[in-house]
């Protein structure tokens, strides 16, 4: 029946991931888009926490835990996000809604994991609009627009190299298109004028962790991680066209490709810079845990010279995580409650964005369930996300957003070699 399960995963994901929009953020204007969780459904309710690591649960974010997995472990998750956004002077509501992840782990030795599977990277979804008014006295408007994103497939080992120290490593292969484009109208005049750039994408990055994890009483355990995502130098195949379209139809009148070698912009590089994070917790085995993380990276370094940036720039960025669970009785049998493990978590993240002089900031509040599907190891991971991104100030947007997470992980024990037929 799980392998049932997991093949029906597997043929929705890769058609889901790869064919998903992705976001409807007008902040996807910038950089490579809007980067997505790397985070399971379990991580992302403790406020995407990345340090905490068992022996049934896929972690993506540190590879170090594929060391510690004994059951094979099949993992696929999808989010709703209803989202309120909002200007100075005008507010709209919206939605979307993806498949997150499809990934599974499996133990290779007593000391052994791997992993594998695939996640959006970053997604394109864009539609704004601005006006003013020329030397003429004629209103001009302009709309951008973008869509389009990235995708990422991995492989990770994790190894346990002594007592209580994991260590891991993935590799990450980067593909997609990205697709942005400008139209400007004039008041009264038939046609306007449009510049339509596109850029295919693909390139590797690599993940490095490592988790200790000792006895420090009897019961309790200390959870230490280091994780560096190294940088993603992703080469970029560019197209641009401009030309003109009607004003009352849209439809194209006469466009010409630019010739983009003889500026160098053909072929770039898109460079996101590296990105080091640091987690410290405690907790008691089967029963409780706490920890906190905090993230550097130095966007300030980072570069896409096909698309140039208006009125913005980057500086160093940086991101706290601050979660937990809590299961009260994970050996008991006759109260499925006391088996749920119910997490929670917030995130303050810097993005390194900085728009008319002001950051661009995310804060988020997380909390969900992790269902026991029977008395297996399997189960079924609810969350739930309230935040806000942006600000109003400076005419900017302000983003307001209630996410909803869906999460399937599935364990079995594959690859083991029956004793008795």
């Amino acid at each position: 029946m799980v392998k049932k399960i997991v093949t029906a995963i597997l043929c929705f994901a890769l058609y889901g991931v790869c064919a998903q929009d992705g976001t409807v953020s007008p902040y996807s204007y910038f950089g490579i888009g809007d980067l997505r969780s790397p985070a399971t459904v379990d991580n992302q309710m403790m406020g995407r926490l990345g340090m905490y690591t068992d022996s049934i649960h896929v972690n993506f974010q540190n590879p170090a835990a594929y060391g510690k997995l004994r059951r094979t472990t099949y993992t696929a998750g999808l989010s709703h996000s209803e989202m309120r956004i909002e200007s100075f002077t005008d507010q709209e509501s919206t939605s979307v809604t993806n498949l997150d992840y499809i990934a599974i782990g499996i133990p290779l030795a007593p000391k052994w994991g791997a992993g594998f599977g695939l996640q959006p990277y970053s997604s394109v979804g864009y539609n704004l609009i601005g006006s003013s008014v020329n030397g003429n006295g004629a209103e001009v408007t302009n709309r951008f627009s973008g869509e389009g994103g990235l995708n990422k497939v991995y492989l990770s080992l994790g190894y346990e190299l002594l007592k209580d120290l994991h260590l891991g490593a993935t590799v990450n292969f980067n593909f997609g298109k990205l697709e942005n484009r400008r139209e400007q109208t004039v008041e009264d005049v038939q046609y306007g004028t449009l510049d339509v750039r596109e850029s295919r994408v693909n390139g590797y990055d690599f993940n490095y962790g490592a988790t200790y994890s000792p006895k420090i009483t009897d019961k309790l355990t200390l959870y230490t991680s280091l994780r560096v995502n190294t940088q993603a130098n992703l080469v970029s195949d560019n197209d641009q066209r401009i030309g003109s379209f009607s004003s009352t139809t849209g439809r194209e009148i006469e466009v010409f490709d630019i010739d983009l070698a003889a500026r160098g912009l053909d072929r770039t590089e898109i460079k996101v810079p590296t990105a080091t994070t640091l987690g410290l917790g405690i907790g008691e085995d089967l029963h409780w845990f706490v920890g906190a993380e905090y993230t550097l990276q130095p966007m300030s370094d980072f570069r896409n010279e096909f698309v140039q940036l208006e009125e913005a720039v980057y500086q160093d960025a940086s991101s706290i995580s601050l979660g937990g669970f809590y299961i009260p009785d994970y050996t008991s049998f006759n109260n499925v409650l006391n088996r749920i493990t119910y997490r929670a978590g917030l995130r303050m993240n810097n993005s390194g964005l900085v728009i008319r002089d002001k950051e661009i900031k995310d804060f988020g509040i997380t909390f969900g369930l992790g269902i026991p599907l029977g008395f297996q190891f399997s189960n079924l991971n609810l969350g739930f996300e309230v935040g806000r991104r942006g600000t109003t100030v400076a005419d900017l947007i302000e983003e307001t957003y209630f996410k909803v997470n869906v999460g399937l992980s599935l364990s079995d024990r594959w690859f083991r070699k029956r004793q008795i037929d």
